[in-house]
């Protein structure tokens, strides 16, 4: 990894996404309200002079507690109409990086793959192992019948449409850290026991605090195939320009990896960019200069 760059005067920035399997025709207002929500409980940690890491944990567990998202509370069901739910967080100074996947009986995943980070042992923990792993370091378990919804059981009744849902977000603090976190359920009427991008690093989530922070969603076998959210940093590399990254990572998402998504992305400066292939991928961000947050959809 590259010398820190000069951290002076870094400006904070925070994004986060609802996912890019988001029907335009449905609750459009429940969304934007449902980010926004999100990153404002994130900005307030970074307003507070907080980490990173802390204001994307933050972040993502309102989304997972938010029953319009597919993550937590809310996620899509399996084939055998079960929760199982997979997520990952990162920081970017030292790589470090915590993940869970399979996750049944803990209400925000999001907040068992940071105390999988924080233990630093291991990077990614499933199933039996990650509900083992989370009584030990002291997190409540949930009944797994609280996190499934009505609206989720009507979907898989019907045979909905594949849906790619994810919930995420990117911040940069004044400390000059970056930070990236995502959380799912997955695809409605996925096999039991199929793991997608967002529990795994440098594919659905990516921080590295020379270069920036990516949190993606979408087809999770397509983003695995292309290594989508590492590979957006090599592009905001060559071309040191957010939105172009994420344009062409989205391209080759569609292109080499075969499928639908999106990302969204900050890089060092505090830059935000995010681009979609699909019709809607409700957004919001917040940096100093704006006096609320930014909801462009």
């Amino acid at each position: 990894m590259a010398p820190p760059r000069d951290r002076a005067d870094r400006v904070p920035a925070l994004i986060v996404h609802g996912g890019a399997g988001a029907d335009p025709a449905e609750g459009r207002e429940e969304l934007r309200a449902g980010v926004q929500a999100a990153v404002l409980a994130g900005w307030r940690v970074l307003a507070a002079e907080g980490h990173a890491l802390d204001a994307v944990e933050a972040a993502v567990r309102v989304l997972e507690n938010h029953p319009r998202f597919n993550a937590g509370h809310g996620s899509v069901l399996t084939s055998a109409g079960t929760v199982e739910m997979d997520a990952s967080i990162m920081q970017g100074d030292r790589l470090e990086c915590g993940a869970v996947a399979g996750v049944s009986r803990v209400a925000n995943p999001i907040t068992l793959a940071r105390r999988v980070l924080d233990d630093g042992r291991h990077v990614l923990l499933i199933a039996d192992g990650a509900h083992a792993f989370a009584r030990a370091a002291g997190l409540a378990e949930c009944d797994p019948a609280t996190l499934v919804t009505e609206r989720q059981r009507r979907r898989l009744a019907a045979h909905a449409a594949d849906s790619h849902g994810t919930v995420g977000a990117v911040a940069l603090d004044r400390h000059g850290m970056v930070a990236a976190a995502t959380s799912t359920g997955g695809m409605v009427g996925k096999r039991p026991g199929r793991v997608g991008d967002s529990a795994l690093i440098g594919c659905g989530t990516y921080a590295d605090s020379t270069l920036g922070g990516v949190s993606c969603t979408g087809s999770g076998e397509a983003i695995i195939r292309v290594v989508l959210a590492r590979r957006a940093l090599d592009f905001l590399k060559e071309a040191d320009d957010p939105h172009y990254a994420a344009k062409v990572a989205v391209d080759l998402l569609v292109e080499e990896g075969r499928g639908e998504g999106g990302l969204i992305l900050v890089d060092w400066r505090g830059r935000v960019g995010y681009a979609q292939s699909t019709p809607l991928m409700p957004v919001a961000w917040m940096s100093p200069a704006l006096d609320a947050p930014r909801v462009p959809f």
